[in-house]
């Protein structure tokens, strides 16, 4: 199995050149199928710009979308991830809460505190990503790993006051970071260890109605630029469990 979304120095497929930087000129590079909704979110609502489609996986597609599935009390966390075109790549599940779990997570808001356990699973419902949360009470700490429980590296949270900042490391070396744009914690910029910005999450309006009767949450990941392991995989980790992972106390903290 090639290293996830790398194929070589000189770019994707041999060609030369990233799909992340080729702009879909014609209509004719946009499949037929294609999710008008899906694609308003992407461009509309995100604002970014329809790109050439990648190699059709969580790890090689430059853009991913992320929608929760909607429901009016959110006992466990359902995401579905799709590129940017509606196709989709797989899906966000937590994992491991039994029924005293649930009734904590929706008679009170402690559940927050709790250890949490997600897994990243590809197209055809495999795992390809272990996320766990630990129990905290300030800030937040997420190791990552692959199924086999071999390590990928950890996201941990920096801050606790103004906007928050997570750092990824794997190695014990700080390889990347997070940055939130505001204060609530809603768009991040997220950086390489030399503080460029290599990719963005940004979260899109779900519409009036599910704002006020779900707790739906969407976003869309933007990579820049192709990615080694383990920045990619830690990128596409934060980004697919930001909500529950990173943000799950923006209702109350960071």
């Amino acid at each position: 199995m090639r290293p996830f979304g790398h194929d070589s120095e000189k770019g994707w497929s041999g060609t030369g050149q990233s799909p992340y930087c080729a702009p879909v000129t014609t209509q004719s590079n946009i499949p037929s199928d294609a999710d008008p909704k899906v694609q308003r979110q992407v461009q509309k609502q995100a604002g970014v710009a329809p790109t050439a489609t990648g190699g059709g996986t969580l790890f090689t597609e430059p853009v991913l979308v992320v929608n929760q599935k909607a429901k009016l009390i959110e006992l466990t966390n359902e995401y579905t991830v799709m590129d940017q075109n509606g196709g989709r790549l797989g899906s966000v599940v937590e994992v491991g809460q039994g029924v005293l779990r649930k009734m904590v997570r929706l008679l009170t808001s402690w559940d927050q505190y709790l250890t949490h356990r997600l897994e990243i699973r590809d197209a055809e419902g495999q795992p390809v990503l272990l996320l766990v949360r630990p129990a905290k009470i300030f800030k937040s700490r997420v190791v990552v790993t692959r199924p086999d429980g071999s390590p990928v590296g950890e996201i941990v949270q920096k801050n606790m006051i103004g906007k928050i900042n997570f750092a990824m490391t794997a190695e014990g070396r700080e390889i990347g970071a997070i940055k939130a744009e505001n204060w609530r914690a809603w768009n991040f910029a997220i950086t390489d260890h030399e503080d460029t910005e290599v990719a963005r999450i940004t979260k899109t309006w779900e519409g009036l109605a599910k704002t006020l009767f779900t707790t739906a949450d969407n976003y869309v990941l933007q990579i820049h630029r192709p990615l080694s392991d383990p920045l990619l995989s830690l990128v596409v980790a934060a980004a697919l469990t930001v909500d529950t992972a990173l943000k799950q106390d923006a209702r109350g903290l960071g």
